[in-house]
This record gives C-alpha cells, sequence and structure tokens, in this order.
C-alpha cells in the first residue's frame, strides 16, 4: 500500500517550510532512514527521513517551494500503485496533472503541484503575471492579489527565492491600493509611492518607477552604497523596535568578584582532562547557573510583562543568546533550575551547536517560550553594555568581560581583584528599581559564593 509523506509541522509557530532539496526523485528506490529532503524554517534547518521501504511513485513539488505543514509532499509505494488519492488540491487540478495508472514503467516524474500552480497563478488586472525575481507559486498569487512589484521584493528563501512572508511584508509596508493603482502596478515597472487618497490609499498618480537598487536617498552613489537588510536582519530589527517602543527599559550595572568562578573553572578543567566529569563547563555556565539560582529568590524577575498583567514562572525558563551566521538566536533552556552544572553545560553547548546549524525546534527560539535571558559579549572583551529586553520577558541580564578592579580585601590592604561585569536591564512597569536592583547583587552574590559538585 502507498505510503504518503507530509511537510511535518516543527513548532507550533510554523504555518509553511521551504524545500532546500529533493533527495529522492520519482522512481528513485529508498529504504528506512534515507533523507528524502532538506526543508528549513525561519531560523532552523531539517532533513525528512524515509519510514517506509519502497520506490518514489510521485513528487509533487519542486525545490524552493514553499508547502504548508501536512500538506503531501510525495509518495512511496511499489511500482504501478494509483496515488491519485494523495495529490494535494482539487479533483481538477488532479486530472489535469497526473497520468492515466497503468502497469507500465513509471515516468521519469509527475508533473508536480507547484508547477502547475505556477503556470496557473493568478492573473493580475490586465490578465498577465507579475513578472520578476524567482518566486514560489503562493508568493505570486499573494502579489498578484496585493498588487506588489516582485521585481521591488527582496526573497528570504533559499538562493534568495521570494516567498509569501517576503510579499506579505512588501503588502503591508506599501499600504492599501486603489484598483487603478494595482492594474499598473501589474504592468510592470512601477511601485507604490506615497498615497495622497482617502485613508492613505495609494491612487495611480502615486506610483512612481522602479529602478534596481535604487533608493530615495540622496547621494547615493556617490559618497555611499545602500545596501537592503535581509529578511533575518528585519525581523531581528522589527523585534528590537517594538522591544524599545512598547516597554519601559532600564539598565543596572554591577560587578562581581570573579575569583571564585575562576577558581571553579580551573577544577572544571582539570577534572575534564582526568575523565571524572564529560562537559567543558565555562565562566558563561558557572554565570547561568549562579542566574538560575537567584531568578529562584526573586519570581518576580523571571516573569512576562503583559502590560497589565504579569506571568510569574514557577519554572526558570532559560534563554541564552547566540551569535549564528544568520544573526542572533536565543535559544531556550525549559526547565534548566532542574539541572545540575553538568547538566546546563550539555543543553546550553548542545542549543548552541543547533542553532548555528539551524536546526533548532523554532518554538524554542520565540520569545514567549523563555522566561528570562541571558546575553555573555565577554568573549568579545565588552565590560558593560544595555541589552534590549526580549519582550514579553521582563528582564535580560548581559554579561561582560572579567577586568581587575580594586578592591578592599580587609586588613587595610587594597588589591586588584578580577570582577565581571554585569548589566541588568528590566521593564519598570514590572519591576521597581529597588527589586532590580536586589535582584542583580543576588545574581553577584551568588557568583561569588557558588557551590557545585562535580
Amino acid at each position: 500500500m502507498a505510503e504518503v509523506v507530509i511537510m511535518p509541522k516543527q513548532g507550533q509557530s510554523v504555518e509553511s517550510c521551504i524545500v532546500s532539496e529533493f533527495k529522492k526523485k520519482t522512481g528513485d528506490t529508498v529504504k528506512v532512514g534515507d533523507i528524502l529532503f532538506g526543508y528549513e524554517t525561519d531560523k532552523a534547518t531539517f532533513e525528512e527521513e524515509s519510514k517506509v521501504e519502497g520506490t518514489v511513485l510521485a513528487v509533487f513539488f519542486n525545490d524552493g517551494d514553499e508547502i504548508p505543514v501536512l500538506t503531501n509532499v510525495m509518495v512511496i509505494g511499489q511500482p504501478g500503485e494509483s496515488f491519485a488519492e494523495f495529490v494535494p488540491g482539487t479533483a481538477q487540478e488532479r486530472s489535469e496533472t497526473l497520468p492515466a495508472a497503468s502497469d507500465g514503467p513509471l515516468p521519469l516524474s509527475v508533473p508536480s503541484v507547484a508547477a502547475a500552480s505556477e503556470e496557473t497563478s493568478s492573473p493580475s488586472a490586465n490578465g498577465a503575471l507579475i513578472p520578476g525575481a524567482p518566486a514560489s507559486p503562493r508568493a505570486r498569487m499573494i502579489a498578484a492579489d496585493k498588487g506588489v512589484n516582485l521585481d521591488a521584493v527582496a526573497g528570504s528563501g533559499p538562493h534568495g527565492r521570494i516567498i509569501a512572508r517576503d510579499v506579505e511584508a512588501a503588502a503591508a509596508a506599501q499600504g492599501r491600493l486603489s484598483g487603478l493603482a494595482k492594474a499598473r502596478i501589474a504592468e510592470g515597472g512601477l511601485v507604490a509611492g506615497e498615497g495622497s487618497g482617502l485613508a492613505g490609499t495609494v491612487k495611480g498618480g502615486d506610483l512612481k518607477t522602479w529602478k534596481p537598487n535604487h533608493t530615495d536617498i540622496a547621494g547615493e552613489g556617490e559618497e555611499f552604497e545602500v545596501v537592503k537588510m535581509s529578511n533575518m536582519r528585519k525581523l531581528i530589527a522589527k523585534s528590537m523596535y517594538n522591544s524599545l517602543q512598547n516597554s519601559a527599559q532600564l539598565t543596572h550595572m554591577l560587578g562581581a568578584d570573579a575569583r571564585r568562578i575562576q577558581a571553579l573553572r580551573k577544577k572544571a578543567k582539570k577534572a575534564l582532562e582526568e575523565g571524572k566529569i564529560s562537559a567543558n563547563i565555562t565562566i558563561n555556565d558557572f554565570v547561568c547557573f549562579a542566574v538560575i539560582k537567584a531568578l529562584q529568590k526573586f519570581p518576580n524577575v523571571n516573569s512576562h510583562c503583559l502590560g497589565d498583567a504579569m506571568r510569574i514562572f514557577n519554572c526558570v525558563n532559560l534563554g541564552c543568546a547566540v551569535d549564528t551566521e544568520r544573526g542572533l538566536m536565543v535559544p531556550v533552556i525549559k526547565n534548566a533550575e532542574e539541572l545540575n552544572i553538568i547538566g546546563l553545560s550539555k543543553e546550553l553547548k548542545k542549543a548552541a551547536d543547533a542553532c548555528k546549524k539551524g536546526a533548532f525546534n523554532p518554538d524554542l527560539l520565540a520569545a514567549e517560550a523563555g522566561s528570562f535571558t541571558v546575553s555573555n559579549l565577554g568573549g568579545y572583551g565588552v565590560e558593560w553594555f544595555t541589552p534590549i529586553i526580549n519582550v514579553p520577558q521582563s528582564a535580560i541580564l548581559g554579561v561582560g568581560t572579567i577586568v581587575p578592579r580594586p578592591k578592599d580585601i580587609g586588613g587595610g590592604v587594597t588589591a586588584f581583584v578580577p570582577y565581571l561585569g554585569l548589566s541588568l536591564t528590566y521593564d519598570h512597569r514590572a519591576i521597581d528599581g529597588g527589586e532590580a536592583t536586589r535582584f542583580l547583587k543576588q545574581v553577584a552574590t551568588e557568583i561569588e559564593t557558588l557551590e557545585v559538585e562535580f
């Protein structure tokens, strides 16, 4: 019996995925565990393994297509088996795209649903498809419906392919269009300007000529070059702007005596070399362990600010910022308070590696997944900074580098002691300055008196 392979749902927030490459084509034989295709979300990449043996009877999409989750992608079975019931789309699409069933050899390929939709995408007002850069069928349909010039849209899909979210963002940015404006944009060469109609509607006379790599910034091409942001950068920028616009942020800074965690780091390194432990515990791991202990004593900081209410967590879902080639990611370690220092170290390293490979669970990259975030720039030599809250979280701790500072060590003696810079940014709507200061001091105290077993 033929088995259908669907596009997996990688997390509750993921609505569609992009196929990066089909590893198996129509007519290929597959075994259990073979990679069928690779696919990606905004920030993560995955591979789909075959759960059955057989022959690929049909592949319904092409490399680079954006596919809604839980949609049938391909069928595996025995040569000659019917797979008509598994083809995505309407009965009419099936009859137009499927070859007649026969006992003869399989065709080299079956016309894909994506290819068919590419050829039958919704036409623009004058009956012509919107031209532009390589785009998914869904993106072209949305562009035609909303009056978006695909030539002026930067793609965020594989190899710069324009996908649905790119067109949706462009449509939102240009605003409402009149019927005439949509029709003229569909003819090509024009983009929306500032709307002069009712409620800011963009009329035909508001359109302007679009030129590749052109902006309205004076002096461009003479003294400087303007480069458009990547989609990932746009998402980060939007998140940071939203954070600052919708919360009352204030930063307190405090130094913590780092002698204790430096000694623990040396002890852990020796234990690793002797084979007594299996984790390379870092300074950041010790800091995060101390933060977890402090959060358990200050539950109001371990929270989300919801405007007129607070979500106070009974567990610590710790986010830790990771710098990757695709941009900043903040993976979350759920129930971090249940881990010992070795377990925490392993989970933090596992999460960071997964983010750099683009294979971390998208749901655990969402700001809502975490209850508190730590961002460490100490490795770059930064002493202090003002981290931006990962809203709706109520606070974030910035960790700086360790520098020597004078300290009274008793007996009238002042000596230089290694100090770790701590910068706490908090939402003043949810946390008072006094409570924030006491929490930050508690973090320092936990760092200075940390007791761990390994």
